[in-house]
């Protein structure tokens, strides 16, 4: 009976190099399904530029080099933009408006891939529609912003509320998060798909990561109103 031989997992890692200089998006390595071998095999590939993984289970990062945030379940890895606002030209700034608190997860995600990617961002939390006023409290400090990210679950009502309140791109993130008939953000999501507010944008559930990219992508186009 023949051994077969360990394979090495330098080997198993093509990084697309040209993706950040083609799409204006760097590569972002999603965590969750990736052994620590192959986690450091990327990031040794990586070593001297910046890198974010998604999805990352604590006991993992512990084995990694960079700063984990827990809530998030990411690690930025390498000399990240420290502040955005105060380069020659920043993008931003993006508000991030969150239901609840069991929607941190996910608006975290969110903040730390705009951060990555050097976009100014400010993270509104607990607004919920279950206490409105608390939103249009909020709304005066949000004027200035660029495109929002909404992220909820439940029913899935927030990004609906606020797209008909503003006039600047909203982007909704249903969340895993609710009883019963909620099924794991499926009611968010087709209530979000369902939106009688004109424009309202959708990603997947759960999805903070893809919806900062689309946020990205709207900035860097010049995709918002004066």
């Amino acid at each position: 009976m023949s051994s077969s031989t360990p394979s090495n997992p330098d080997d198993e890692i093509h990084l697309d190099r040209e993706r950040a200089e083609r799409t204006g998006m760097p590569e972002i390595i999603y965590g969750e399904s990736k052994s620590v071998e192959q986690l450091q095999a990327i990031l040794r590939q990586l070593e001297g530029e910046t890198a974010l993984v998604t999805r990352l289970q604590a006991d993992k990062a512990a084995q990694l080099r960079g700063d984990y945030d827990p809530v998030a379940r990411c690690l930025l890895f390498g000399e990240q933009n420290a502040d955005a606002s105060n380069s020659a030209d920043p993008l931003g700034p993006v508000g991030i408006v969150s239901a609840g608190t069991s929607d941190a997860p996910v608006a975290r995600e969110a903040l730390l891939t705009l951060q990555h990617l050097g976009v100014e961002a400010r993270l509104i939390q607990d607004v919920g529609v279950a206490g409105l006023h608390r939103l249009l409290g909020r709304l005066p400090e949000l004027s200035d912003c660029k495109v929002f990210i909404c992220v909820a679950g439940f029913e899935g009502a927030l990004p609906s509320v606020l797209t008909g309140l503003v006039k600047q791109p909203v982007i909704g993130v249903p969340t895993s998060v609710g009883y019963g008939v909620s099924v794991g953000g499926q009611a968010a999501l087709s209530s979000m798909l369902a939106s009688c507010a004109g424009g309202l944008l959708v990603v997947n559930i759960d999805n903070g990561c893809g919806a900062a990219l689309a946020a990205a992508r709207i900035l860097k186009g010049g995709l918002w109103p004066e």
